[in-house]
């Protein structure tokens, strides 16, 4: 029987934690003990008038958590458990919860909507509560308070429910109640505001309707009048209507596009600023698609493109250029100081930045005139807006329009950055100088930006900028990183080598400055020095060398710190992960040639022992980044790591079980695959705990999925390793890799996401069988694979004919027909002449584009041939 909750309900907020708490465990015990009184107490609170509205915002919020849950296997549990109530309970549940809808308590009201939708959510899907929709939208004709919160509830079940369980003839009735709320004569603001946000829900389910020529007019016509409403946030979320259209009807937006520029310009120049974002959001969200089509199709829209481009950027050009230069005049004085402030400035750049990506040179002659006009202006807000104009429209347009404005803007611009009187100035200049450095600099340009002539200047002006106010400091070293970047693959020497020294001396002494912890200053710094280490040429090698004591110390130091408070203990984990990076970059460049890592090794005892520390603190961002770190110094050291595999396999192992931080987990399962290269047999001791781990992660339904795909190419890894000695793992790792690649076979006709993470599942799968194939080859063991040679077979027929496996899955498959005849020899022979698509699949990959196909292919057809002639 359901109980009196109110009380205990009410307790649960109480301000004394000792009533609080118990009030917790009673409401826990009643749910554990009796779970259908438990939700019929907490819907019959919610729907209770006489009531107080906490305890009954509070009894609905307990039940949407009973039906949901963010982690996948939890929500299904929850789900499960709801479908198995008994119908009475949940009929009854139902009842009140529709109840609920006219109660005149809005917090009651709008907690029942979402708790509806969650409900609807488990239920439509199963074919269950088939009546829902008819009977809420039988509420259109009662008090305005009821229809409010019923246009609330249709905005939650649709973004609940998918498209495809809902009726068409069900969609056109949601659809129509909806713009019926939105209508001019409805006089009531609460229920057009519920319409609009219920009609940006629903745009999802209107496919259909938008393929009808009359019912979209009617649509978008509703939509661009509720821009002019009076209430400003009935016009933001009409707004946010038109950018959700813009993308997902882009191709229907032709005949209203003149319209939708008038209403969007009037809003970003006149009207308030949440509703001039969603403005100039609508018009960035067009480049979006644009780029989108523009990157899939190049310029050449033949009949096989879904989505031709209408140029509508193109067009609007003219006249949308000049309205967003406007609003990068209209800056917040304090606008760097707080990172997340997103103003109309700020967006306004952003959709510049778009607007240049979408349509390349042709931005450069409209934007040029406002910044030879406002750079050298004595108010501070033009010489800003001048410079962030400039640094927007730096990606897109060709290097050959670009450099000669650069070259002759560079000489102002460094001298703005150390001169300027303004820290806003100076902050929008550093971040200019970095996108320079960022798309104008590097071996694919022709013109270099950068000389002998000014190359002193630069660095001497960004290492003086370091030491500015955090923020400016911050994009110096941003725009550092650039620099550096650009000479990634010069191999003798750059023209910044001549500076390595001071800048990395410079750069640490930017992560020691007190106020280094803001505008994310330490860890700008941190990315800038691993960046130069990165691309530095062989001869800063000593110099590189000089650095492993220096930052051994100081993450020596972060261990040494006794009793921290938990802020402490967080900025020592930050600065502890940077640390670990920075150390990784440093040993994969010394270890990447012999004399250096030599030199190097000196120190791999105290940096292991450091790392081992660091996983004793047991904070998750440090272990990853310890974690790449160890794999960095396993790949260096390569045999001789099999010494510290004691005191590691412990983090190991917990870095396998760490189910939680599933980063953390897929980082350590590349490990292992480093471990198996350098420590080759070496590694068979810990192979049973290893795969015993890995088995159980793979069988688990709690661990991220993405850790999947990594896990099986790791058995290929540790196969490799340790060779015929993974013949104790064949009967546990095949059946697994054979129902994972049964269900990888056949998932077309998913999305893009979908797709993409089979094929990643795919090549995981393939590249297990590669590296067992290949760790038995030679074996007399051989054998012991023929019997799972016909479904290897099956399962690559069945990823050939599914037609969407990319380059890279095309390349791992061909490699492993050809490991098959490889080390089976004649006993794979006939199964590959039986085989239905080999010999097409064998063509397709001979005749590729792609040379690494070409390759794996002309080896595989050599194996094959060898393999049927014996």
């Amino acid at each position: 029987m359901a109980m009196e909750v109110t009380q205990v309900l009410l307790n649960a907020q109480s301000v004394d934690s000792a009533v609080r708490k118990h009030a917790e465990e009673t409401l826990k015990q009643f749910q554990e003990q009796n779970l259908p009184g438990f939700l019929l107490s907490l819907a019959g609170e919610l729907a209770s008038e006489e009531k107080p509205v906490d305890s009954r915002k509070l009894a609905g919020l307990i039940l949407k958590n009973a039906l949901d849950a963010k982690e996948q296997h939890r929500k299904h549990e929850l789900v499960q458990r709801w479908l198995l109530l008994d119908m009475a309970v949940k009929t009854q549940i139902k009842t009140c919860l529709l109840q609920t809808l006219s109660s005149l308590a809005p917090d009651a009201r709008s907690t029942a909507s979402q708790v509806i939708a969650k409900v609807a959510g488990i239920e439509l899907p199963q074919k269950q509560w088939p009546e829902l929709i008819a009977s809420l939208l039988s509420n259109q004709q009662l008090p305005a308070h009821v229809k409010q919160a019923t246009l609330e509830t249709v905005g939650y079940l649709c973004e609940e429910v998918s498209p495809d369980v809902v009726e068409q003839d069900q969609v056109n009735k949601i659809l129509t109640a909806v713009v019926q709320g939105m209508n001019a004569e409805e006089g009531n603001n609460d229920v057009k505001l519920a319409a609009t946000r219920a009609l940006y829900n629903a745009l999802g389910f209107a496919q259909a309707n938008f393929n009808n020529d009359m019912e979209r007019d009617f649509i978008m016509r509703v939509v661009c009048q509720s821009t002019l409403s009076p209430e400003v946030k009935i016009r933001q979320a009409a707004f946010e209507c038109l950018v959700s259209i813009s993308s997902t009807y882009y191709e229907k937006l032709s005949p209203y596009i003149q319209d939708i520029f008038s209403i969007t310009a009037k809003a970003v120049r006149e009207d308030e600023e949440p509703v001039a974002l969603q403005a100039i959001e609508f018009w960035s969200t067009i480049c979006d698609e644009e780029i989108d089509i523009l990157e899939d199709y190049g310029g050449d829209f033949t009949a096989d493109s879904d989505v031709p481009c209408y140029n509508f950027i193109k067009q609007a050009l003219p006249a949308l250029v000049p309205m967003l230069l406007e609003t990068l005049l209209k800056q917040e004085e304090e606008q760097d100081q707080d990172e997340v402030a997103w103003n109309l400035a700020m967006a306004g750049g952003t959709c510049l930045g778009l607007v240049a990506r979408t349509v390349g040179d042709d931005i450069v002659p409209l934007v040029m005139p406002f910044i030879e006009e406002n750079i050298t202006k004595p108010d501070w807000r033009q010489r800003e807006a001048a410079t962030y104009a400039f640094g927007s429209i730096l990606e897109g347009p060709s290097p050959d329009k670009l450099t000669p404005i650069v070259n002759s803007a560079l000489n102002f611009m460094l001298t703005a950055l150390t001169k300027d009187a303004n820290r806003h100035v100076k902050d929008t200049t550093a971040w200019t100088l970095g996108r320079i450095f960022e798309f104008l600099h590097g071996s694919t340009v022709e013109v270099p930006i950068i000389t002998p002539g000014n190359c002193q200047q630069i660095v001497t002006v960004l290492l003086q900028s370091m030491k500015d106010a955090p923020n400016v400091a911050e994009k110096a070293c941003g725009a550092l990183y650039f620099l550096a970047q650009g000479y990634g693959d010069v191999v003798a020497s750059s023209p910044l080598t001549p500076f390595f020294q001071e800048i990395v001396q410079s750069l640490l002494t930017v992560t020691h400055r007190e106020d280094a912890g803001e505008s994310r200053l330490r860890t700008a710094a941190y990315e800038a020095l691993n960046e130069a280490v990165r691309c530095s040429p062989d001869e800063t090698i000593p110099m590189v060398l000089q650095l492993v004591p220096i930052i051994m110390m100081e993450l020596h130091q972060t261990l040494e710190m006794q009793k921290l408070s938990s802020d402490e203990r967080e900025k020592q984990s930050e600065l502890q992960g940077l640390l670990c990076g920075c150390l990784q970059v440093i040993i994969q460049k010394l270890g990447a040639s012999e004399p250096t890592k030599c030199a190097f090794l000196q120190y791999a005892d105290q940096i292991m022992s450091l790392f081992l520390r660091v996983f004793a603190c047991r904070s998750a961002t440090v272990h990853e980044e310890a974690m790449l770190a160890i794999g960095a110094l396993a790949y260096a050291t390569g045999p001789d790591f099999a010494k510290y595999m004691t005191e590691f396999y412990k983090y190991l192992e917990m870095g396998l079980q760490n189910f939680e931080e599933y980063q953390v987990c897929a980082v350590t399962v590349g490990v292992v695959g480093d471990l198996c290269r350098a420590l080759e047999d070496k590694i068979t001791p810990y192979c049973d705990g290893i795969m015993t781990q890995l088995l159980k992660d793979l069988s688990s339904n709690q661990l991220h999925r993405s850790v999947k795909p990594p896990i099986f190419s790791c058995f290929g890894d540790i196969a490799l390793a340790i060779g015929e000695n993974f013949e104790k793992y064949l009967i546990y790792a095949m059946p697994m890799l054979q129902s994972a690649a049964e269900l990888s076979a056949h998932t077309s006709g998913g999305d893009d996401e979908m797709l993409d993470y089979t094929n990643l599942l795919r090549n995981g799968i393939l590249e297990a069988y590669s590296g067992i194939f290949q760790g038995f080859k030679n074996s007399p063991k051989t054998q012991l694979l023929i019997s799972y040679a016909p479904h290897i077979l099956q399962f690559l027929d069945s990823i050939y004919m599914e037609k969407d496996m990319d380059d890279v899955v095309m390349k791992t498959a061909i490699g492993v027909l050809g490991d098959l005849a490889d080390t089976l020899g004649s006993n794979a022979g006939s199964l590959i002449q039986q085989s239905v698509s080999s010999k097409d699949f064998l063509i397709e990959c001979l005749s590729s584009d792609d040379h690494l196909i070409k390759e794996s292919a002309l080896w595989a057809q050599m194996a094959i041939s060898r393999a049927i002639s014996v």
